[in-house]
């Protein structure tokens, strides 16, 4: 077996021996191999079972809890298992029960000298017939134990009904239907065995709601048992899933063990997948009473009995809704809200058991914090803050990543002093980037950079950590991170953030009025946040520059970036709003229209950027200085001190030239070397714009020098634009060329 080292005194003990610490000789690489190869195959099989499992149910992929932003990306969480995931299992009968090992031999790649027969031994039998003797203890075995018979004519029909494919759905439950006739009265002596909870599994994955409830009555009582083991587990859960009409009664034989559950190694992940995935308001209500204590259990409605509307409706209100049934009673508010943190520290206490991480946990956190509030003596109240958040203080990571997870740590932040804020950013620096790519994770994040006073302390743990070039295009690829970035720039703006989410990030201003922890004023934090993210972003845009010698990385870099239209907006963005000298960023943009056609990938067919609307939109709102509002058909313009629109027109005529302006409106001749085929002229927009800026544009403040390079650009505009260009431009077919002459007219 592996892992054991076998005596080298006789040859049946070679096919025993483990791999030595250093692998020398024939005998040893070519056992060696042989187990790599072994191995490979097991892992390959289990991949390719674990890749199937999005298809169950009627080809719908299966709801995941949210993932924990400390947790590794390569491991993943504790999925709903799958009955087709596992091979029959044969016991293996060793070939000698006395055999010990000595785990620091070394292996001897020499042969071992025969050993002497006994005189007395039984004769030596071959290999098949020492097999034979081996399969008939193993079959005596299993007919010695329970229920045998049951479970030969059960994994028959079995091995018919978890077919992948089959002629007919009608064939498929004729299959189920076989089983369940086995199995009928006989389910809770089936589920228990770990080579026959499959069994089950596949008549609730295929059969019909009548099967699926004949399960869950025959089951009746033994869920708390179920949700332990380590393969009736995933049954539990494929019931919760599959059978909402039982759901309410399922959870219930959970009350009382909840907490004792939520610590167990195989029951937690099963409460926390019914709890995030699959209950309702009332159903999770059943999960968290026990959090609530004994005194409270009280008042809660019977879980054997039938629950009228009125009580469901109080239950969903949970904490609030029981402390408002005891009345104007202050001391037994008291208790009730000292039992839920009593119960909460367990949890906490015990960290390395995984029930931190749970959303469970984590709306229970958030009914205390939101329930002190009911609390009339102002000491108790900010007493029990005070302990709640040194309990969570080093584990604020692990409850970012669900809804009332994140709002508990917000609500820290909000109501912190400095020090508890410092220590919050401490314990969330390793995990910055994870958090920008989460939506409720992020949220956190976006109230640290609004009450944090401290922005020197926001640069150094939160800001640097998203601001490097390397994290700015991975963030780029997704809406959350391209959101975590823009709310450096330009917070709450509505042309990114939607109501919704607003909502929810304006959930802590009042509270932290309230507190009033933060004393900086709202302008000036952002300000500072800005100008501390400016100088990374700019570097970024400044890192696109595409140069003809630059190869395929400059290409790369423009495939990432500019071509994403998500990517596209954020360098605008960036451009409008973020401080700083912009000049060298101007002149990387510009280096993009002068790069060759390119595709985005393999499949793609190349073209120059400048087809790309949302690539084009990117110039054409820089040089009309902000974006243009459909509501009020005018353009909103970005503030003065940190974007001129007249600074840019200028940077593209000298940076351009005539070859380049001409080229972006004038359809070139195209040859066999795609490299030097033109833009099609479908740049028409942006000249125009060009022209209208440099010709009607004018500064907040009147710039003589400014004034004058406008003058400059004007001249060199309407020499390029010639009678042999303007021919040009009115002989082709590209869009835009009739507000183009337009704008021509005007120089």
């Amino acid at each position: 077996m592996p892992g054991l080292m076998a005596k080298p005194t006789t040859t049946s003990s070679l096919s025993k021996k483990r791999s030595a610490p250093s692998q020398k000789g024939p005998a040893s690489i070519k056992k060696q191999k042989s187990t790599s190869s072994s191995g490979s195959s097991t892992v390959t099989s289990k991949s390719k079972s674990k890749s199937s499992k999005s298809n169950e149910g009627q080809g719908q992929g299966l709801k995941k809890r949210s993932r924990p932003v400390t947790m590794p990306v390569s491991s993943a969480p504790d999925e709903e298992d799958d009955e087709d995931d596992w091979e029959d299992e044969i016991e293996e009968v060793p070939a000698d029960d006395d055999f010990e090992a000595d785990p620091d031999a070394m292996v001897i790649d020499t042969p071992a000298p025969a050993a002497q027969p006994h005189p007395n031994a039984p004769p030596k039998q071959s290999a098949r017939e020492s097999h034979a003797v081996q399969k008939a203890t193993h079959q005596a075995r299993m007919a010695a134990k329970p229920h045998s018979s049951l479970l030969i004519q059960a994994k028959h029909a079995w091995s018919l009904a978890r077919r992948k494919t089959v002629p007919s759905p009608a064939e498929r439950q004729a299959d189920i239907q076989r089983l369940m006739g086995v199995i009928r009265g006989h389910v809770k002596e089936v589920v228990f065995k770990h080579d026959a909870s499959r069994i089950v599994q596949t008549v609730v994955k295929y059969g019909s709601a009548a099967e699926r409830e004949e399960v869950v009555v025959e089951l009746k009582g033994s869920f708390v048992q179920l949700a332990q083991s380590r393969y009736s587990k995933f049954l539990t859960t494929k019931l919760v899933r599959l059978c909402p009409a039982h759901r309410a009664s399922i959870l219930s034989e959970f009350q009382g063990s909840v907490l004792r559950l939520l610590l167990h190694r195989e029951a937690s992940s099963v409460l926390a997948d019914a709890f995030e995935l699959y209950s309702n308001a009332y159903e999770r209500s059943i999960l968290l009473r026990d959090f609530y204590g004994k005194e409270a259990a009280l008042f809660a409605p019977s879980a054997s009995g039938d629950v009228t509307e009125a009580q469901k409706e109080q239950a969903k209100k949970g904490l609030r809704g029981v402390l408002e049934s005891l009345g104007a009673d202050e001391e037994q508010r008291k208790r009730v809200v000292g039992a839920v943190k009593t119960n909460l520290v367990t949890l906490f206490n015990n960290e390395d058991k995984g029930a931190v991480t749970h959303a469970v946990v984590h709306h229970a956190l958030w009914e205390y914090l939101d329930a002190l509030e009911m609390i009339q003596d102002e000491a108790e109240r900010d007493k029990g803050r005070r302990e709640i958040f040194e309990m969570c203080q080093d584990v604020v990571a692990e409850l970012v990543h669900t809804k009332d997870g994140s709002r508990v740590v917000r609500e820290f932040l909000a109501r912190g002093s400095a020090k508890d804020r410092k220590q919050i950013l401490k314990v969330l620096k390793p995990h910055i980037e994870r958090m920008c790519t989460d939506d409720e994770a992020q949220l956190v994040l976006f109230t640290a950079l609004d009450v944090v006073d401290d922005t020197k302390l926001l640069a150094k743990s939160l800001i640097s950590s998203i601001t490097t070039p390397a994290t700015l295009n991975t963030l780029c690829k997704t809406s959350q991170g391209r959101r975590s970035i823009l709310y450096l720039i330009v917070p709450r703006t509505t042309r990114h953030f939607t109501p919704a989410l607003l909502r929810s990030i304006g959930e802590t201003d009042a509270v932290a009025d309230k507190a009033g922890t933060s004393k900086k004023e709202r302008g000036l934090r952002e300000a500072e946040v800005r100008g501390a993210a400016s100088p990374g972003v700019l570097e970024w845009v400044e890192e696109m520059r595409w140069e003809k010698d630059s190869g395929a990385g400059g290409k790369k870099v423009i495939g990432e970036v500019v071509r994403d239209p998500g990517g596209s907006l954020v360098v605008a963005e960036v451009m409008l709003y973020a401080d700083g000298d912009k000049s060298a960023a101007m002149t990387s943009l510009l280096s993009l229209l002068s790069a060759p056609p390119s595709a985005a990938d393999a499949s793609s067919t190349p073209q120059h950027l400048i087809t790309i609307p949302h690539v084009s939109r990117i110039y054409k709102t820089l040089l009309q200085g902000g974006h243009f509002s459909h509501q009020t058909k005018t353009v909103v313009a970005a503030p003065a001190d940190r974007w001129s629109p007249r600074a840019f027109a200028k940077v593209v005529v000298e940076t351009l030239g005539e070859e380049g302006v001409i080229g972006l409106c004038v359809p070139q001749p195209s040859d066999d070397d795609e490299e030097e085929a033109g833009t099609g002229g479908e740049g028409c927009f942006i000249v125009a714009e060009l022209i209208e800026t440099v010709v009607k544009g004018r500064s907040a403040v009147v710039d003589e020098d400014e004034e004058e390079s406008m003058r400059g650009c004007r001249k060199s505009l309407k020499g390029w634009f010639g009678g042999d260009v303007k021919g040009r431009v009115e002989g082709g077919e590209a869009k835009g060329k009739r507000l183009l002459l337009e704008k021509v007219a005007l120089l």
